[in-house]
């Protein structure tokens, strides 16, 4: 069976036995979580101010952030050890765009891949009517893997930078009592970071299913099947010429055989002894 027919050959549901179905769903399923454990992320950290002066200390620092990861809009409130005073403070770094875009990524492969599945499913006599339809589910599907890549690198990246932003130790920093070597700063509670792992780990995930998918949605599209079709028309002429070509020959070494047996049929004019066959005595 033609590959390229298999869409319209195949019962409502048993398209997503397909490869390229299978795949499909895959895809919107891998695309959920990449969304949710990014899109869904709140994190927090703990440090402690112990002050000199008792009463002034803080032991407990709650900084709290969460997606989309604009970190110079998070402020604290940091004790300056001077009496009851507080300072609020700023963490360092915006780094929105490279989580939106990543999560943007997500929501809209999520919508296609659900939309293609659906389309597979219930319309795929109408898929293959127009041949656009498989073009453009090819050319989306390139796109995606490539956007898949450059928004899976950048919140790889991103990431990274979150991490060094929020570490405690760097957060610690930019607290002025803690530059007194009178007061005592520490560590309390790290972020757990799990959750943004597991969306990056999804981001490249979803590349390689997108990136695979390419090659089962390209033999839907009447590129291949005219590759196909030009195949089998080259295999066609090379078998009949290799056909022919025996015949040819058994007919030119029937003609040279005949030629040469009528060459030895042929009766000569002198006798095996030397002489000729008869003598007739003019006489």
């Amino acid at each position: 069976m033609d590959a390229a027919n298999q869409l319209t050959s195949v019962g409502t549901f048993q398209v997503l036995k397909l490869p390229l179905g299978f795949i499909r769903v895959l895809e919107w399923l891998f695309a959920i979580f990449a969304f949710a454990t990014c899109g869904g992320y709140s994190g927090q950290l703990r440090i402690s101010v112990d002050c000199m002066e008792k009463a002034s200390s803080n032991l407990s620092l709650a900084i709290d952030f969460a997606y989309p990861f604009r970190l110079r809009q998070v402020f604290f409130e940091a004790p300056m050890c001077e009496g009851m005073m507080r300072e609020r403070l700023f963490l360092i770094g915006d780094y929105s765009s490279s989580a939106e875009f990543f999560v943007t990524i997500a929501v809209f492969a999520f919508l296609y891949s659900l939309v293609a599945t659906v389309v597979y499913i219930f319309f795929r006599d109408k898929y293959h009517e127009n041949i656009r339809g498989p073009l453009i589910d090819f050319v989306v599907t390139v796109v995606f893997s490539f956007m898949w890549l450059v928004s899976s690198s950048a919140w790889a990246k991103a990431l990274s930078d979150v991490k060094i932003a929020t570490d405690p130790d760097e957060v610690l920093v930019l607290i002025p009592a803690c530059k007194d070597q009178t007061n005592k700063c520490g560590s309390v509670q790290e972020p757990r970071w799990s959750g943004l792992n597991t969306s990056v780990v999804f981001g490249f995930l979803n590349f390689v299913l997108w990136a695979g998918n390419i090659w089962f949605v390209f033999k839907e599209t009447n590129w291949h099947k005219g590759a196909a079709r030009f195949a089998g028309g080259v295999s066609e002429k090379q078998i009949s010429t290799f056909t022919q070509q025996p015949n040819n020959q058994g007919s030119f070494d029937q003609s040279e055989s005949y030629t040469t047996q009528c060459e030895l049929n042929q009766p000569s004019q002198y006798s095996q002894v030397g002489g000729p066959s008869s003598y007739t005595n003019p006489i």
